[in-house]
């Protein structure tokens, strides 16, 4: 901490003892070799390197998600392999610096590529990663759906990330991980209204043809299970696909409401029954002819 810094702080009236324990508190929450100028840019800490409850909810759920990438991203490196990352939806990029600080700097070698459509936290972006001197980061001012056939993005990916890309920006992201041959997915899906809305058209046919509609007659049940249906498509489709699933919480439910992990990795076994069951699934609710294409089945 500079001097001008512990003489404001004096000046303002907290003692020399309660700082270091602010400042140790603060410290103590953060991982060993952490840039603090990154977290402040982020606005994760203040400049006066405090933490609100708000940037706890936000470290929390970055730092968690961490550990379910760290490990991938140390297998996927291995034999010297250089580790190419997709993070879409990016928004500012928090998951995509804090991988970078925490894993690809000390590693070294490997890139990622961060994918957001609104240009002006694209360009923040590419600011501050000139401004840390975090030389493989790119960022791309694109949607989801438009980035497999971009000419400026490799062949492949290693792994692919979605933290809380909305409705069918995670669908794209699926297909996104599959045309680059990924090894590794991580998701967390977010405000999912395509299949809700296909439900809602045929209501009232499904209530004429099974009780199990009444499942989905009133408006926040629909939202609620069309949420929960989806998901349960996506994992399918992943299987089905040649992945291993695991579903998860993010974090506790009081930090996100938006709180469901998907972790997919690529085993090659593509499972036919998990291809029956999407279809079954897709027949039974009536999604078949609206939904068949998007979770890669024929109609």
């Amino acid at each position: 901490m500079s001097r001008t810094k512990q003489g404001q702080r004096r000046a303002a009236g907290a003692a020399p003892g309660a700082v270091a324990a602010q400042d140790a508190a603060v410290l103590a929450e953060l991982r060993p070799g952490q840039s603090i100028e990154l977290l402040q840019e982020l606005h994760i800490l203040t400049r006066e390197g405090r933490l609100n409850q708000d940037s706890r909810r936000k470290l929390k759920q970055v730092y968690h998600l961490y550990q379910f990438i760290e490990p991938l991203l140390a297998e996927v490196s291995q034999g010297g392999h250089v580790p190419l990352l997709a993070d879409h939806g990016a928004g500012k990029s928090y998951l995509g610096f804090i991988l970078y600080d925490l894993f690809f700097k000390q590693l070294g070698r490997g890139e990622i590529y961060g994918i957001e459509w609104r240009a002006e936290l694209v360009q923040r972006s590419r600011e501050l990663a000139a401004q840390l001197g975090f030389e493989r980061m790119r960022f791309f001012d694109m949607s989801v759906a438009d980035a497999a056939a971009a000419a400026q993005l490799p062949e492949r990916f290693d792994i692919v990330t979605a933290l809380h890309a909305c409705d069918t920006a995670t669908d794209d992201a699926i297909a996104f991980g599959l045309q680059k041959q990924a090894r590794a997915m991580v998701l967390v899906p977010c405000c999912q209204a395509e299949v809700a809305a296909c439900l809602r058209q045929s209501k009232a046919l499904a209530l004429s043809r099974t009780p199990l509609a009444e499942l989905w007659r009133h408006p926040i049940h629909t939202r609620e299970l069309g949420s929960q249906i989806t998901n349960v498509l996506r994992c399918l489709h992943l299987e089905a696909s040649g992945y291993q699933v695991t579903v998860t919480e993010l974090v506790g439910w009081e930090h996100s409401l938006k709180n469901e992990l998907i972790l997919a990795r690529w085993t090659g076994t593509k499972k036919r029954s998990a291809a029956e069951r999407l279809g079954a699934i897709l027949e039974e609710f009536g999604l078949r002819h609206s939904l068949s294409a998007r979770f890669g089945l024929t109609t």
